[in-house]
C-alpha cells in the first residue's frame, strides 16, 4: 500500500553498505601491502580472499542486526546503534578466527579496515538520511497514518508527529471514539483532517485511504479483544498497527516493558541527576570546553579585534542569567549589539517576534551591529560561554539559560528547567533555535532534563556543529 519507496530505500542502503565495506577493506589492503588490490602476488591474493570473507561476514551481520529495518531507518539513533553493534560483532567473529588460525600479519590490515569501515558506514547512513529528509520535505517517502482514539489524544498525537516530521509519519485522517461531530477535525498549528468515522469503522477508513499504518491513541474503547481482532484484521490487509502508551517525552532507556498475565505493563524509571552520570557530565563538559577554547582561540582573537574596531563599547557582553536551582550568574558573550542595547528593550517590545511573548526576539533587530549579525548567524558570539562552563555556571549541553524576568513567569512544571545547569547548546538549539515558540522551547528543555544521557549530549553537540554551520534559525 504505497510502500514502494521503502523497498527502494532499503536497496539504496544495501548498495551503500556494500560499497563502503568493500572500499574500506580495499583501502586497508593497499595500506598494508603498499600496492594495488589488482596485484597477483601471493600476499595480494591472500588478502583479497580474506577481504571477501570479512566483507561477507560484515554485510551478513548488518542484515542480521536489522540495520536496514524500515522501523528504524531515517531518524533517531537506533539505526546508528545497530550499525555499531553489527560492526563490533564482526570484529568479535574475526578476532575469534585470529585466535584460532593466528595469521599474525593480518592485524595491521584489520586495524585500518574496521575503524575506517565503521566511520564510512555511519557517514553513508547519514548521507542516505539527508536524501530521505529532502524527499520528505517535498511530501514524498511518507508513512501514511490513520489516528484512532478520543479527540484529545488524537490531537496530541497529530501534533507530536508533525513536530517529528523527520520520522516520515503523515496523518491523513482520523477515527474518533464516540462518533464524529463534523466532517473535519481541526488540530491547532497543524491543520484540518477528515473524520473517517468512529472506532468501529477503521476497516472502512483503511480501504478508503489506502493507508500504511493505524495509530491507536487509546485502547479503552476497544478492550483487549477488540485490539487483538483489529491487529489480525490489519495483518490481513498488510497494514501496521502502532499503539501510543500516552507517556509523553520519556525516552526509551527509561521505559521497561514487563508482561504480567498477558498484560504489557510499561515501567517508567525515575530521572537520574547524580552518581556516575554527574561525573560523566563533568568530564564531558571539561573536555569539550578546553578543546573548543584551544581550537577557537585564533577566531576569538579576530572577533575581539573586529568588535573593538567597528563599534564603541566593550568587547564582551555580560548578562545576568538564572542557573542551577535558581542561582544567578553572569553569562559572558561577545558583544553583538550597540552599547546600552538593554535599555532599549521597552521601546522595541511591540516588535517582539517570539511566539508566546515570554522570550524577546526580533528578526531584524536594529540594535545589532554589522559584525554582530555575522557572529550571531554562526553562534560565534557564544564561544566565551565555554569559560562559564569551566567556572561551572553552565554546561555544554542543557536547557537555554533564562533571564530573571522569564523565570518570574515560570510555573512549577517549567521550573524543572532549573534542576540542571543551563547549556551553551541543547535540544532547542538543534531543533529550530530562535524560530521555536515558547511552548516548544519549554517542551524540548523538559524532555532533555527527563531523559538525560551522555550519548544524547554527544549527539546534540555533533548536531549543533551542523546547525550553526548553516546559520539556520539564528537572529
Amino acid at each position: 500500500m504505497g510502500r514502494g519507496w521503502q523497498d527502494k530505500y532499503v536497496r539504496l542502503l544495501v548498495a551503500a553498505d556494500v560499497v563502503v565495506v568493500v572500499a574500506a577493506l580495499a583501502c586497508a589492503q593497499m595500506v598494508k601491502l603498499g600496492r594495488p588490490i589488482t596485484a597477483l602476488d601471493p600476499a595480494s591474493i591472500y588478502f583479497s580472499v580474506l577481504s571477501v570473507l570479512i566483507a561477507g561476514i560484515w554485510l551478513s551481520l548488518l542484515s542480521a542486526y536489522r540495520t536496514r529495518s524500515t522501523r528504524i531507518v531515517g531518524a533517531g539513533v537506533e539505526e546508528y546503534r545497530r550499525v555499531v553493534s553489527a560492526t563490533l560483532a564482526t570484529i568479535g567473529v574475526v578476532a575469534v578466527a585470529l585466535m584460532i588460525f593466528r595469521p599474525e600479519y593480518a592485524r595491521g590490515y584489520l586495524a585500518v579496515a574496521f575503524p575506517l569501515g565503521l566511520l564510512a558506514l555511519v557517514v553513508g547512513r547519514n548521507v542516505c538520511r539527508l536524501f530521505l529528509a529532502r524527499q520528505r520535505r517535498r511530501g514524498r517517502c511518507l508513512i501514511t497514518v490513520v489516528a484512532v482514539g478520543d479527540a484529545r489524544a488524537v490531537r496530541s498525537l497529530v501534533q507530536s508527529l508533525a513536530r517529528g516530521w523527520g520520522y516520515g509519519y503523515s496523518v491523513i485522517g482520523v477515527c474518533l471514539t464516540g462518533g464524529s461531530t463534523g466532517n473535519t477535525f481541526e488540530v491547532p498549528g497543524v491543520g484540518a483532517f477528515p473524520v473517517l468515522g468512529d472506532q468501529t469503522e477503521v476497516h472502512d477508513a483503511i480501504l478508503k485511504t489506502n493507508t500504511d499504518t493505524v495509530a491507536l491513541t487509546t485502547t479503552d474503547h476497544l478492550g483487549p479483544e477488540g485490539v487483538r481482532e483489529l491487529s489480525w484484521d490489519l495483518h490481513d490487509l498488510g497494514v501496521d498497527l502502532v499503539v501510543t502508551p500516552g507517556v509523553v517525552d520519556v525516552a526509551g532507556p527509561r521505559l521497561t516493558m514487563r508482561p504480567v498475565a498477558g498484560l504489557p505493563l510499561i515501567h517508567v524509571e525515575k530521572p537520574q541527576y547524580s552518581g556516575t552520570k554527574r561525573i560523566q557530565k563533568l568530564a564531558f563538559d571539561y573536555f569539550v570546553s578546553i578543546s573548543a577554547l584551544v581550537v577557537a582561540l585564533p577566531v576569538m582573537v579576530a572577533c575581539a579585534l573586529a568588535i573593538k574596531l567597528t563599534s564603541k563599547g566593550p568587547v564582551f557582553y555580560r548578562s545576568e542569567r538564572i542557573g542551577l536551582n535558581g542561582k544567578p550568574f553572569q553569562m559572558i558573550k561577545f558583544r553583538t549589539m550597540v552599547d546600552g542595547a538593554d535599555k532599549q528593550v521597552d521601546l522595541l517590545s511591540a516588535a517582539n517576534d517570539s511566539i508566546g511573548g515570554v522570550l524577546f526576539k526580533i528578526k531584524e533587530d536594529p540594535r545589532i551591529t554589522g559584525v554582530g549579525r555575522l557572529l550571531r548567524k554562526y553562534s560565534i558570539d557564544e564561544l566565551p560561554q565555554f569559560f562559564n562552563v569551566l567556572h561551572r555556571d553552565m554546561s555544554v549541553v542543557g536547557p537555554r539559560p533564562p533571564l530573571r524576568r522569564e523565570v518570574d513567569t515560570y510555573n512549577e512544571q517549567v521550573r524543572r528547567r532549573l534542576l540542571v545547569l543551563p547549556g551553551i547548546t541543547g535540544l532547542w538549539q538543534v531543533s529550530g533555535r530562535s524560530d521555536l515558540s515558547w511552548e516548544d522551547s519549554v517542551r524540548l528543555d523538559l524532555s532533555y532534563i527527563e531523559n538525560w544521557s551522555i550519548t544524547n549530549d554527544v549527539l546534540i553537540a555533533v548536531k549543533t556543529v551542523r546547525t550553526v554551520a548553516t546559520g539556520s534559525g539564528a537572529y
